[in-house]
């Protein structure tokens, strides 16, 4: 029984332990032959800094484009496509970075999805790291933590 694998799911922030998490998305879809999509994964304090004006949103997705450029030069046949979500919400609270990137997986149709674990737990990146504990217990996709 083959392994049918058209869309590789890999949230993202700002952490090493992304980076490292997607170059195995990258290894998955081009094993594949499948296309790969970014989720960047907005931080609670980053995005409420957005909210309250503290942060620039543009200098926010400016660090977005700069990431997927990167991940971008690196490909060769694999077709790329991102998007940007708040890992939190002060209006929704099921809203939690876990539930955020399942329902990403959901919306976009992923087949397989690639979440970091390793985290500075003092640091912004630890956020993925929180979300992949969820991600793992609660994917109907199947799931690499790395």
């Amino acid at each position: 029984m083959g392994v049918d694998i058209d869309l590789v799911l890999a949230p993202v922030d700002t952490s090493e332990a992304s980076e490292r998490a997607v170059d195995y998305a990258i290894a998955i879809a081009e094993r594949y032959d499948a296309d790969l999509h970014l989720l960047h994964v907005l931080d609670q304090r980053v995005a409420r800094g957005i909210e309250t004006g503290d942060v620039a949103a543009e200098s926010v997705a400016d660090e977005h484009r700069a990431f997927t450029d990167r991940v971008r030069d690196r490909l060769d046949d694999i077709a790329l496509s991102h998007t940007s979500a708040a890992g939190f919400s002060a209006h929704r609270l099921s809203q939690t970075p876990g539930s955020v990137v399942l329902d990403a997986a959901d919306e976009l149709d992923a087949d397989f999805l690639v979440v970091p674990r390793e985290t500075d737990a003092d640091g912004l990146e630890a956020t993925l790291g929180k979300a992949a504990l969820y991600v793992l217990e609660y994917a109907s996709q199947p799931v690499l933590s790395v």
